[in-house]
């Protein structure tokens, strides 16, 4: 449990040499200035910025994605949690955790775990050659193909969750092939979600989804 509400520990694995890079965070250094966290490495940084409106806005590069990723969360998220995970939009890898010293190294570590198996299934033998693949535009015609089929797959086995709820009536989807994804769209309640279909990267990590969540 974090004791001090006040500070909290985040941390990020950096794209270029796949070190973890761990700081605590105060209230008080935060409010003063933007902090930045740079890898021993010098190649890479996040930035953890306190706005006036009272939120954090982070950003950090990413693991797997050629650019980094903005997140912006509430003062309460940022110093009252345990562990909160600040994940990749495109393969759900962790881009950044923040909370309790321990659980952040553990989650540190696990999520480096689901990192080097994605390399392994991919082929890839490190970091940079996934985020240079990521960056690539799809090859496959058929990928398309593919992923609409999971995700009629997803809707008959009612894995497809948006606003509506455990509603008992059959939900119905739009699907819209856009110029970077292919857009589902709950045609009751209009939560949606884009399927990058811009990267083979992306593109593998829906394929291996078992759920679909639409916001």
């Amino acid at each position: 449990m974090i004791l001090d509400a006040k500070q909290t520990n985040i941390a990020y694995r950096c794209p270029s040499c796949g070190s973890g890079v761990i700081s605590a965070v105060g209230i008080f250094s935060l409010s003063a200035d933007m902090v930045k966290l740079k890898c021993t490495c010098g190649k890479s940084e996040m930035t953890v910025l306190y706005g006036k409106d009272g939120k954090i806005r982070i950003t950090v590069p990413c693991p797997v994605c050629p650019n980094p990723h903005q997140f912006t969360i509430t003062s309460n998220v940022f110093f009252k949690q345990e562990l909160f995970a600040l994940p990749c939009p495109y393969t759900g890898i962790n881009a950044a955790v923040l909370g309790d010293l321990n659980l952040v190294k553990a989650e540190l570590a696990r999520s480096e775990l689901e990192l080097l198996d994605l390399m392994e299934k991919s082929g890839l033998g490190d970091l940079s050659a996934i985020r240079k693949t990521a960056g690539e535009a799809l090859s496959d015609p058929q990928i398309d193909e593919i992923i609409l089929y999971v995700i009629k797959e997803l809707d008959e086995e009612g894995k497809i969750y948006c606003k509506c709820g455990e509603s008992e009536q059959k939900r119905e989807y739009d699907v819209e092939m856009q110029e970077d994804g292919i857009l589902v769209t709950c045609k009751r309640c209009g939560a949606s979600r884009l399927i990058p279909t811009d990267s083979h990267l992306g593109a593998y990590a829906f394929l291996n989804a078992d759920e679909l969540h639409l916001e």
